[in-house]
């Protein structure tokens, strides 16, 4: 086989289909719907709303909102379509492998694992910083040796919160994802009660004359605002990686991350909507916005409950990113682009893949700082979202796939649509992280030209049956 035709060989749909026959089917729509929201609301949607209408959008944030989440939701029907004609591990990582070759397979994979890896980390320090906010409520402190990074000239040695909470939400994930759902769905149904306590009470103190001028930066600042807030609803992407351990996957996977995103989107719109109207936008330029604005109507006791509701968010999102991006890793393994052993399954779970995930990250978390590398987590994204979307197009002509399943409306203009605006908004991001980015996919290609090309399952399957002949 010539270098070209081993480098773009094509998965096996009906091998790919079977490949994770191991794994059990036991999540329902409800159980995607809890992950999703888990992974999309975090504690942004205590800042967000807030800080982007005081710099960007003013009150006219509600309809940032809303334009993100219609640019948003047409990456997020192709995923559907996706998930509905291939319910396999890896999500983007697999569709890739299927419809463009093991390279754009790998390629999308590598990004994705910097995506999934480098937002939960942060998002652990986030937590521990809630959590030592929280004990200081209380009287109690955490010794200053193992509150932070390792950077001994500032007394930091290790982020002990965040190495803890990463290895709990581990070891949830390796007792079966029956187990860690319910508590997922309490978390979730924890935090949107909170959500819509903060929405109830701030309609009681809403003055209207805070939403004028609805758009004091133009249609232009909207825009602009549309484009920072997108990446809030990041983390849906996430669902699809469940397929092989979800029940009637065709219908329940599309279902869920439609659901995902719609749920997410008037949550959104309503904590905006509410914010903006209990305070000038003009003041909402601070770290924390919401307990800000209940401070300034004189609710400080509702403060608190928004805390627990932000560390919901985090805990929510963090178990859904590191269930996702060990069913990434595994189905990488299991295709033999890193060693099969990630590849492996034991009592129906990846946990050889589980368990180095939670190790890297809690160790990111705990020892690393990662202010400078969180940018990259657009990217990773973005780049999957492209793929995806003008994938469609590959996937529709597939002699070997039928999908009976979801399918993206408006073919093929809705995919290339959602591919130029990935573009339009990868062109936005900054080139320090476009040369952090270049470092970590050329480290990438290293791993696949000296293990993975030589190691692929796919080219050994080819190479077995051309031996046959």
């Amino acid at each position: 086989m010539s270098f070209w035709k081993h480098i773009f060989a094509k998965a096996d749909v009906n091998r790919a289909k079977y490949a994770d026959h191991q794994l059990v089917r036991t999540m329902t729509t409800r159980d995607l719907i809890s992950l999703g929201i888990g992974a999309v609301i975090g504690t942004g949607i205590f800042i967000l709303p807030g800080t982007v209408a005081a710099t960007t959008a003013g009150p006219g944030i509600s309809i940032s909102f809303v334009l993100a989440a219609i640019v948003c939701s047409l990456a997020a029907m192709c995923y559907a379509e996706f998930s509905s004609a291939l319910p396999i591990a890896g999500s983007a990582y697999a569709y890739g492998n299927i419809v463009f070759g093991q390279i754009v397979g790998w390629i999308i994979g590598w990004a994705l694992i910097l995506e999934y890896m480098l937002a939960v980390a942060s998002v652990s320090t986030g937590f521990a910083g809630y959590f030592a906010s929280l004990l200081s409520g209380f009287g109690l402190h955490i010794p200053k040796a193992v509150s932070g990074a390792f950077d001994p000239s500032h007394g930091t040695y290790v982020n002990i919160v965040a190495v803890i909470i990463v290895l709990l939400i581990g070891l949830l994930l390796s007792r079966g994802m029956k187990t860690s759902m319910v508590l997922s769905r309490a978390m979730v149904l924890v935090k949107i009660a909170i959500i819509i306590l903060f929405v109830s009470v701030g309609l009681f103190f809403i003055k209207p004359m805070n939403w004028h001028p609805f758009t004091p930066f133009g249609m232009k600042g909207v825009l602009a605002g549309a484009a920072t807030v997108f990446f809030a609803y990041l983390g849906f992407d996430a669902v699809s990686a469940s397929a092989p351990e979800v029940v009637k996957p065709q219908k329940t996977l599309p279902r869920g991350i439609i659901s995902t995103l719609i749920i997410a989107t008037i949550l959104y719109v309503l904590v905006a909507v509410v914010l903006t109207g209990m305070v000038k936008y003009t003041k909402l330029d601070v770290a924390n916005p919401v307990s800000f604005a209940l401070d300034l109507v004189h609710q400080p006791q509702l403060a608190g409950i928004i805390a627990i509701g932000a560390l919901a968010g985090m805990f929510t999102m963090m178990l859904t990113m590191i269930y996702s991006s060990s069913r990434l890793v595994y189905a990488i393994g299991r295709d033999g682009l890193l060693p099969h052993w990630f590849g492996e399954v034991k009592n129906q779970l990846p946990d050889n893949s589980l368990w180095t995930v939670t190790i890297i990250i809690a160790i990111m978390g705990g020892l690393i700082p990662l202010d400078k590398l969180v940018s990259l987590v657009n990217i990773g994204t973005l780049i999957a979202f492209a793929f995806v979307s003008i994938g469609i197009i590959p996937l529709r002509r597939h002699k070997d796939i039928d999908n009976d399943g979801f399918k993206v409306p408006g073919y093929p203009v809705v995919p290339i649509i959602s591919f130029i605006f990935c573009l339009i908004f990868m062109s936005q991001l900054s080139r320090e992280t476009w040369l952090m980015s270049g470092v970590w996919f050329a480290i990438g290609l290293i791993i696949y030209f000296t293990y993975g090309y030589h190691h692929a399952a796919i080219n050994h399957r080819k190479e077995e049956r051309n031996a046959t002949k």
